[in-house]
């Protein structure tokens, strides 16, 4: 076989005439490549062999670099909320924020991954997933969501105008209070995971802190029967 014919069908493959791309994928540089093309030999069985093996070599490499990109971590939640006022959200990344801001929500709207939600002490509470839908939606679905999983003893205190009464004239006792994770979270971390990787890595994080986090479902890894 020669080496623009290797190309040339290589290029077909990927859909593309790009010779970085296809080099890329080769496990070569594209000066090698260049070198090839320019003196369009014969490739051997043993270069055949060897540009496949470096082609591996090349995609596990990019596989790992790729699987996990970390977007933000521990970033301080701002709750606001939402413009019809229906909802909370994490932060307002509205245009009256700082570009920092803006430049983060918009980079949690074109990704998908795995996000957690941590208490005012750092302490993990809740690891989600956005695989079909955005990060910024699901980290918000989620951040509203109704779980029964954390009730507190608390003192309820009234919200309308009226006058203060001390605790000795009029006193109100704690009462057995269920808190969103709206209510708890005050910080998030986001990831951008590669799609196939997405399911097994929330797994993973989940079945590994099961006692520390208020996920109620144990995920399970792909492909592992129960």
């Amino acid at each position: 076989m020669k080496v623009l014919e290797l190309i040339d069908a290589m290029g077909e493959r990927l859909g593309t005439t790009s010779t970085s791309e296809i080099a890329d994928v080769l496990g070569v540089t594209v000066t090698t490549l260049n070198n090839w093309k320019n003196l369009n030999k014969k490739l051997n069985p043993k270069q055949v062999a060897s540009a496949l093996v470096k082609s591996q070599k090349a995609a596990i490499e990019k596989a790992q670099i790729e699987t996990i990109k970390p977007l933000v971590e521990l970033y301080r939640i701002d709750k606001c909320k939402s413009s019809r006022e229906a909802k909370w959200e994490v932060f307002d990344g509205g245009k009256e924020a700082t570009l920092y801001v803006q430049g983060l929500k918009g980079t949690l709207v074109k990704s998908h991954g795995i996000y957690i939600f941590y208490d005012s002490r750092g302490e993990a509470l809740y690891v989600g997933k956005a695989r079909d839908q955005s990060l910024w939606r699901e980290m918000n679905m989620a951040f509203n969501r109704n779980r029964e999983v954390q009730t507190i003893k608390l003192v309820p205190h009234p919200m309308r105008n009226q006058a203060f009464q001390p605790g000795y004239e009029k006193l109100r006792q704690p009462k057995d209070t269920q808190l969103e994770l709206y209510d708890l979270a005050y910080y998030f971390s986001a990831y951008r995971v590669t799609d196939g990787m997405i399911d097994d890595l929330e797994s993973l994080m989940v079945r590994a802190f099961a006692n520390n986090l208020l996920n109620v479902r144990m995920e399970t890894f792909a492909h592992t029967k129960i």
